[in-house]
């Protein structure tokens, strides 16, 4: 997104690398977890299917570029040693691939590579950071060539990662040690680190109005806060098993996926409780927010679909189909941006979907 505007950044969360495409316990363990269907029916709501591209193998996440109007996606295939992986710069027009850059490589007698997971984008800078879940590091690139920037360590199982342009700072969440770590994005030094003991930080957003950043404690059922300032982090409680977070347009709302219970939490951050909860579906994994509209879109990883909701009224007002498996979301100017792991292209790609927030 761009740098000029003030605006809140968040990003959502997907599997990454705990397991060839599972989704994460709530104890941290390696391999995947079965989700538990959500403990109200969801309402039924008029289905249609997404438009979807197939792009690469192993897609993860995806980040959106105002500078660049591009859409950057990460791609890691299998476990260690990863040898297949890729940084993939997207038209989101054309939904077609424009570039594909591989990640150095971290042992030349395997071949394996620097395999990329979670991604966001600095278009003050114009580069790109991912988490190279792996290698126990994040890494810049930069969005004008691919070229490989610098590796920075440090960060235990970098499962996030989400830039505030208007503070130079980079945060990763390390889910194997409960930690927020944040990265000057100007010099790529470590600037804080913030510990939760016992926690599994996850998903990743951040208010640029305040410099505060959020996290999701999977193990915890929490949301962690790290506000500037701070001797120590605030803790707000949310729905089972949150994964993944995003924002309200003016920083006063959080909207957690509550992937154990199949549910986002509406959460008032001023009086650090849950508002409302809305049953989407088995799986929930990812959401984003709309900051045109208010609207919240979720990726149901276990039902195959999205749905888009009013968190107002706590309602889900559209269900739309897409691949199996979707596993991040991402929305820029109206339409939301959801990668799959279906492994339905002709090469057993996975797919990009593209769904109109609003009509």
């Amino acid at each position: 997104m761009s740098a000029l505007p003030l605006r809140i950044r968040r990003l959502a969360a997907t599997a990454v690398a705990l397991a060839a495409g599972g989704t994460l316990t709530l104890t941290g363990a390696a391999h995947a977890a079965t989700a538990t269907p959500a403990a109200h029916p969801v309402a039924a709501t008029k289905a249609a299917p997404a438009t979807a591209a197939p792009l690469v193998k192993g897609l993860y996440q995806s980040a959106y570029s105002e500078r660049n109007h591009v859409l950057w996606a990460t791609a890691s295939v299998g476990r260690p040693p990863v040898t297949q992986s890729a940084l993939v710069k997207v038209d989101p027009r054309t939904m077609a691939v424009r570039a594909s850059y591989t990640p150095p490589v971290t042992d030349r007698a395997t071949g394996a590579v620097e395999a990329v997971y979670g991604i966001d984008v600095d278009d003050r800078h114009n580069t790109v950071w991912t988490t190279n879940t792996r290698d126990n590091s994040v890494a810049v690139y930069s969005q004008r060539t691919g070229k490989h920037l610098a590796t920075l360590p440090g960060v235990n199982h970098a499962r996030e990662v989400v830039v505030d342009e208007r503070h130079h700072t980079a945060w990763a969440s390390g889910f194997g040690d409960g930690t927020l770590v944040a990265f000057d994005t100007r010099t790529y030094k470590e600037k804080k680190r913030v510990t939760v003991e016992g926690a599994g930080t996850a998903g990743l957003a951040v208010n640029e109005r305040t410099g505060t950043a959020y996290a999701t404690d999977l193990n915890g059922n929490q949301i962690i806060e790290a506000r500037p300032g701070a001797k120590k982090p605030r803790l707000i409680p949310t729905g089972e098993g949150p994964i993944s977070l995003a924002l309200s347009r003016d920083g006063r709302t959080a909207y957690t996926a509550d992937q154990k219970a199949g549910t986002v939490s509406v959460v008032d951050l001023r009086k650090g409780s849950v508002v409302k909860t809305v049953a989407t579906g088995e799986g929930t994994l990812a959401v984003a927010s709309d900051p045109r509209t208010g609207t919240v879109a979720v990726a149901n990883r276990t039902a195959a679909t999205v749905s888009l909701i009013n968190p107002r009224k706590g309602t889900v007002v559209r269900t739309v189909t897409t691949g199996a498996n979707p596993n991040h979301i991402e929305i820029a100017h109206g339409t939301a941006y959801v990668v799959d792991k279906s492994g339905t292209g002709p090469q057993g790609e996975d797919q990009l979907n593209r769904i109109r927030v609003t009509r």
